[in-house]
């Protein structure tokens, strides 16, 4: 079984915030998987899955109001701003339309997309610059203002075409949000609230941070994640190397806190700081070296995502949580229900 079979038939997407459907956001559903058991309960109960000692590591970026509405050729467009690169560009993704299920096709260096009070224009394929065609480009945006100024003006939340509504780009942060920098929001953290922070401590948990600002997703394609940038500081490797040393688990809050964490660990498993971007992959190649247990959403089948949830609970148990998250109807994506894997 791979991770292109194992959600079989229709899944169901959340299509609104949590507290749209009159839930808090710790009230969503949560599934507990472990070796031979599957359990639901609600994500305010996580702390009783988790031991004194055990350390929860969580995503500190904030999501930016990446999406903004442009004219290419004389057509609309949407522009997701996907990451701030290096050199001053940025990766772009265009969209024919705002809940657009593909790419814009044709897309050429030096093509211009008119922006509000502003233009793009298309440089190169990201990340391969020799490409002759590319989901993501790198492009020099011109505007009055510094990018993420410019985006909390005209900007929005990016959204996929299962979300139908607008919602307010705080119904996209996390309790953790303070470094701005992902297109979308590093959603295994939404559940968190403040009441479920102070729960965990007072149990006895560990909590550190990382950050990794995440880039756009691809919800269509089962391409390979792209480089993304991250920083681990030298106290949350501290922490990392003193949990494993006294018998914690190292619990990662998402993917992307996953990526980071084994991005600066040895073949040993040993951690240290870090930043960068980071190119790593995780999967049948590349298992996971520090990471114990991970808190996680529910991805579409055939998404990178589950090579690397495989790469840390195994195949077995992911394939069984997912088995019984889609028959138990749990809700898909980055504003549905949530699952802590412990193998």
């Amino acid at each position: 079984m791979t991770a292109e079979t194992f959600v079989v038939g229709p899944v169901r997407s959340a299509a609104k915030p949590p507290e749209a459907r009159g839930l808090a956001r710790d009230e969503v559903r949560l599934l507990v998987a472990r070796p031979g058991t599957v359990e639901h309960t609600r994500f305010r109960d996580l702390p009783a899955y988790l031991r004194p000692g055990d350390l929860v590591v969580v995503n500190t970026s904030a999501t930016l109001a990446a999406a903004v509405d442009g004219r290419r050729a004389g057509a609309p467009v949407t522009v997701h701003f996907s990451a701030a690169l290096p050199d001053g560009t940025w990766a772009v993704e265009l969209r024919p339309g705002r809940r657009a299920d593909g790419p814009v096709e044709g897309v050429r260096p030096g093509d211009v997309v008119e922006l509000p009070g502003g233009r793009l224009v298309v440089a190169s394929a990201y990340p391969d610059e020799t490409a002759g065609t590319s989901r993501l480009w790198r492009a020099r945006v011109l505007v009055p203002a510094p990018v993420p100024a410019y985006l909390r003006r005209h900007g929005r939340p990016i959204a996929y075409s299962y979300v139908p509504d607008d919602w307010p780009l705080e119904s996209y942060q996390t309790v953790f949000a303070v470094d701005e920098g992902s297109a979308e929001m590093p959603s295994a953290g939404r559940p968190f609230t403040d009441r479920m922070v102070t729960a965990l401590v007072t149990a006895g948990v560990v909590l550190a941070p990382v950050t990794l600002h995440a880039g756009v997703s691809s919800p269509e394609a089962g391409e390979l994640p792209f480089p993304e940038p991250y920083r681990v500081s030298a106290q949350t490797a501290r922490l990392v190397e003193h949990t494993r040393a006294h018998g914690g688990r190292v619990v990662a809050v998402g993917t992307t806190v996953t990526r980071a964490l084994e991005t600066v660990a040895d073949e040993d498993g040993r951690v240290g700081p870090g930043s960068g971007w980071t190119d790593l992959v995780l999967g049948p190649d590349r298992p996971a070296r520090v990471v114990d247990g991970l808190v996680t959403g529910w991805h579409d089948p055939g998404a990178s995502h589950l090579l690397l949830l495989e790469a840390v609970a195994g195949r077995e148990l992911v394939a069984s949580a997912y088995s019984a998250a889609r028959a138990e109807g749990y809700l898909w994506h980055e504003l549905g229900d949530a699952a802590l894997l412990l193998p």
